[in-house]
């Protein structure tokens, strides 16, 4: 999978997400290492693919701070198969975290314009 750093030096995936329906929508989601879920979208992306509501979670803020939110169950295209995630709503860009990364390399080329390769890493 590959993406691009844009002009604010955040690593840039389209991703593919598809709601129960069948209804779908590309996102770009910026890469986030610093959080530890699966992804965000935003409550009105999870309200237009009709997402399942499965729970509230607590989370503490880069900033210090603790808020709740509300979390979807989500299908997302991921290293050409469906992986069904959980899905954190909050008023920001979408965001891709680590345990969505796990089990993959990531390469970025930190550059306006650059790289961003996510790839299954190998065992021996």
């Amino acid at each position: 999978m590959e993406g691009v750093v844009n002009a604010a030096h955040e690593a840039v995936l389209t991703l593919s997400l598809e709601g129960p329906s069948g209804q779908t929508r590309d996102i770009a989601a910026v890469i986030d290492t610093g959080f530890t879920g699966f992804l965000t979208v935003t409550p009105a992306l999870a309200l237009d693919l009709g997402l399942p509501f499965e729970g509230t979670a607590r989370a503490t803020l880069a900033d210090g701070s603790e808020t709740t939110f509300p979390y979807y169950g989500v299908a997302v295209f991921w290293d050409g198969q469906t992986r069904y995630v959980e899905a954190d709503a909050a008023d920001t860009t979408p965001l891709v975290g680590m345990r969505l990364l796990d089990g993959h390399s990531l390469f970025i080329e930190v550059e306006n314009g650059g790289r961003v390769v996510i790839e299954p890493t190998t065992t021996g």
